[in-house]
């Protein structure tokens, strides 16, 4: 037996180590373990209810606007306040934007280099690779000139013994195994990428005012007054902006992105029996379309045991199903948890750092175990896309079957769906989601357009806090899953404050039940070729787009250390 420890885990944002024990070239025990105590619910107490998102969009640098997001929601929740359509339409295109360029940065900058040997590349022919490109779709930037133009970038890189930007890959590693022609593909695209999340973050910036933290979200709707004729304000001129910029996007994810991870899935088909580990998938829906969120464009719900056909909706902002099923496990590592006496768990308990050292059998992390009605749920992009196509959603069907049939085009044989639960089954979910919020980045545009048309420029309802308690919840489905806070307001004050983040479901440790946490679970029976340098363990791992920062709560200062891996 091997025992590998990677601590803490690149590619990523926040502090993460993961632990296992390989036998055999196989995991058969695994730990995830974030380092960090947040103590973002302890800061909030006994500020203004109203100024919440300015902190909480700060949690981590990846993860911000979603944040922002779901604190005024929560606080809207508790309120009962009903917020202007253009305000909706505007908080969509923001949060759609921000999935658009989260997935294309996930897979080309954060995962690809699990897949993709940017050294094989210098080995293929531009002519071939272009032929290729063409086979998959018709995207404009796969011309022989740009793509041998990168073959040099990466050559002179390579000549110059510094990779830059491709320096963390496993290059030459065993388990890479693309051709060097479909590697040089994607490198190109690679790159290219850099310039297309830009497009997608322009069009948050242009609404939200800045970014990585936005200045527009307020508790009862946007601060971004509509008025055509003043320049200062959001105006026509402003408005077509960002559909240039929205235009811009289009091709690259539906030609580019769709196109590439429908040709990793083909070629490394073994990778679809890896990597499931917990089949309970939650999401919430998203992009309300009325003032009270009872009506979504995305839809979003519970399944049980990876069967679609047990899908159960959750309906509302004010979903009592989602609402009562949600709650932490008492085993929190490095955590003294009480629970509450009142209806909602997350409304009443309470949690306080006791930090311990790492203990295989018991305190290992500082990540909490949510449980769904008891049971563990893993979220992120493929619970989300599982949903929706147990939904019958028309543009997630239509865009998940352009992929598997990409993919089967090259693989040679048909993909059927449950190939989804596993590692390549959340990287393509991602492609998937980034076509579906493409979609509906479009359509949450012509919503606000068509509602300016017939002379309504309202975004903003001012809040009236009542005396006394009132309590709330929002959520959003962010690119790594579903996020919800929990929020309880005394005299406008914030008494009580709970963040559940997509990190803690998917990194949380084992529960009180010992049951292992999504992480842990997708990490069992993979393959390890070299104990050394566990790149399948980063592919699992990387699979889910962690962000811990979100969800963990202390680092030890005192190690210098800002990469290990151990094998012994």
């Amino acid at each position: 037996m091997t025992r590998i420890r990677i601590d803490p885990t690149t590619q990523i944002e926040g502090q993460l180590r993961i632990d296992c024990e390989v036998e055999n070239g196989k995991v058969t025990k695994a730990w995830s373990s974030g380092q960090m105590w947040r103590g973002m619910d302890f800061i909030l107490q006994g500020g203004d209810s109203r100024s919440v998102s300015v902190f909480t969009q700060r949690i981590c640098g990846s993860c911000t606007t979603v944040d922002a997001i779901v604190s005024v929601r929560a606080i809207e929740n508790a309120l009962d306040l009903e917020i202007p359509l253009n305000a909706q339409y505007i908080r969509n295109m923001m949060m759609a934007a921000h999935g658009v360029h989260d997935h294309i940065v996930h897979f080309y900058h954060s995962t690809s280099l699990d897949w993709v040997d940017v050294v094989s590349a210098l080995k293929a022919n531009p002519e071939a690779t272009a032929k290729f490109g063409e086979r998959l779709s018709d995207y404009s930037h796969n011309s022989v000139a740009e793509i041998r133009k990168v073959k040099e970038k990466l050559a002179a890189l390579v000549e110059s013994g510094q990779l830059g930007m491709f320096a963390s890959g496993y290059c030459g590693h065993p388990a890479m195994q693309l051709p060097p022609e479909i590697n040089l593909l994607a490198a190109t695209h690679y790159l290219q990428a850099l310039e297309y999340q830009c497009a997608a973050e322009k069009i948050a910036k242009m609404l939200g005012s800045k970014m990585q933290q936005t200045n527009n979200l307020a508790v009862g709707g946007v601060a971004n007054p509509i008025n055509p004729d003043s320049q200062p304000n959001l105006t026509l001129e402003r408005l077509y902006a960002i559909k240039a910029q929205i235009d811009m996007l289009g091709e690259f994810v539906n030609e580019a992105l769709i196109p590439d991870v429908g040709v990793v899935g083909a070629l490394y088909a073994e990778w679809a029996q890896f990597g499931a580990g917990v089949t309970n998938y939650l999401s919430v829906p998203d992009m309300p379309l009325d003032a009270k969120g009872t009506q979504f464009e995305l839809p979003g719900g519970f399944i049980e045991g990876g069967d679609v056909m047990a899908f159960k909706a959750i309906t509302s902002y004010q979903d009592q199903y989602f609402r009562d099923g949600v709650e932490a496990s008492v085993k929190d590592m490095g955590n003294d948890y009480q629970r509450g006496d009142g209806a909602s768990d997350h409304h009443d308990g309470q949690a306080s750092p006791n930090c311990t050292e790492f203990q295989d059998d018991a305190e290992y992390a500082w990540v909490k175990a949510p449980t769904f009605y008891d049971k563990r749920a893993q979220v992120g992009p493929l619970a989300n896309i599982l949903s929706m196509y147990a939904a019958g959603h028309e543009p997630t069907k239509r865009h998940l079957n352009r992929l598997l049939a990409i993919a089967a085009d090259v693989a040679g044989s048909v993909i059927p769906l449950a190939a989804l639960h596993s590692t390549l089954g959340r990287v393509a979910a991602r492609a998937v989601r980034a076509a579906v919020l493409y979609e509906s980045l479009q359509n949450q545009w012509l919503l606000l357009m068509d509602n300016i048309v017939k002379g309504d420029f309202q975004t903003f309802n001012r809040p009236v806090f009542p005396n006394g308690e009132v309590r709330g919840f929002g959520f959003h489905e962010t690119p790594r899953g579903s996020l919800s806070h929990w929020a309880v307001i005394d005299n406008g004050k914030i008494a009580k404050y709970r963040v559940v983040v997509p990190a803690t479901w998917n990194a949380g440790r084992r529960d009180v039940k010992n049951a292992l946490g999504p992480y842990e679970a997708a990490l069992l029976d993979n393959p390890v070729a070299d104990p050394e340098l566990p790149l399948e363990v980063l592919r699992t791992v990387h699979s889910f787009d962690p962000s811990l920062a979100c969800a963990i709560h202390m680092v030890d200062v005192d190690n210098g250390t800002t990469t290990r891996v151990e094998a012994g």
